[in-house]
């Protein structure tokens, strides 16, 4: 190349890289132009679905378009978090980034995906406790007497949840640190285990606190413990798991991510935007009312978070030999 053509040429892409940065930081200030989708890969009516919901209705008022939640339920959230993987990465189509997300690294041998390298991490929303809870006729008032009776009754006792979850990794981890032996039994979506403790056919549950808060609260369910290292605003008379089995600690996160090389701009507007819904009054009062403190921060924080959990819960996944269903 001589040397004015090869001049011309370095000029030419020069422009159009500040043209694509101008473009960008432009996209962005005007973003959301039309409705956005909030891909959630579970069914209605669990946790995430009901913390989906109320961030989606913040976002909407906020930017004036709708934030629609798609429930793409199967695969542990496997098919939902594929679907934006595969989605162009112009901050039209976010996922709802729960801890099975990490959990799935490990627990899936052939993903069509790798969570940490496709997903771009946008803004943590909310860390949930479980809350161990038990169906009233069963014979126990606290974390010791189940341990005993677990073990008096090996195999008698059962819980449940999505395979590969948090609700079915506290429970094994439960079983890993207590010697119990409590049967973990696959269901496809919450809704129905919970509707299996409410009815006597499952003695014992992990599930987010958000999603049995309520029928503990009613006495339809006797809560025993939460699974977080300090005790919950919305429960505080109830002790943590660690009182009883020190080191236990299991926590149900949730947040926001986006496809790979969506523009940074639009994922530090979005992030703005989520940091902005925690600290406001009416919302950060019905999370606290759900059993969750805010989790604000910035996409970094929220990736340093995720893959702490993938290797935390790696290390459960192959202790325990869990395999999916």
């Amino acid at each position: 190349m001589k040397l004015p053509h090869r001049r011309q040429f370095l000029h030419l892409a020069t422009g159009a890289a500040a043209l694509s940065t101008v473009s960008h930081v432009a996209w962005a200030q005007t973003y959301p132009t039309r409705p956005v989708r909030l891909i959630l890969g579970y069914a209605p009516g669990g946790a995430p679905d009901i913390v989906a919901r109320l961030i989606g209705e913040w976002l909407s008022q906020r930017f004036g378009q709708p934030f629609i939640i798609e429930n793409r339920p199967g695969g542990a959230s496997n098919v939902g978090t594929e679907a934006v993987v595969r989605a162009p990465a112009d901050g039209y189509t976010l996922l709802y980034v729960t801890t099975a997300n990490a959990i799935n690294a490990t627990l899936y041998d052939k993903l069509n995906f790798n969570f940490i390298r496709d997903i771009a991490p946008v803004g943590g929303i909310i860390p949930l406790p479980n809350l161990v809870s038990i169906n009233p006729s069963l014979p126990v008032k606290t974390i010791p007497d189940l341990i005993a009776y677990a073990k008096a009754n090996p195999g008698k006792l059962n819980s449940g949840g999505p395979n590969g979850g948090t609700v079915q990794l506290s429970g094994v981890l439960f079983n890993m640190m207590s010697g119990a032996h409590i049967i973990q039994v696959p269901y496809s979506n919450q809704t129905q285990a919970v509707t299996d403790l409410l009815a006597g056919r499952m003695h014992v549950s992990f599930d987010a606190m958000a999603t049995t808060i309520e029928y503990a609260r009613a006495g339809k369910l006797r809560p025993l413990a939460v699974t977080t290292a300090t005790r919950s605003p919305a429960l505080p008379d109830i002790p943590t798991m660690d009182d009883f089995l020190p080191g236990y600690e299991a926590t149900s996160w949730h947040g926001i991510g986006v496809p790979k090389n969506t523009p940074a701009e639009m994922i530090d507007k979005l992030n703005e935007a989520i940091n902005a819904s925690l600290v406001d009054p009416k919302l950060k009062a019905r999370l606290a009312d759900l059993g969750g403190t805010v989790m604000m921060g910035s996409p970094a924080d929220f990736g340093k978070l995720i893959a702490e959990e993938t290797e935390k819960w790696g290390k459960v996944v192959r202790a325990a030999n869990i395999k999916p269903d």
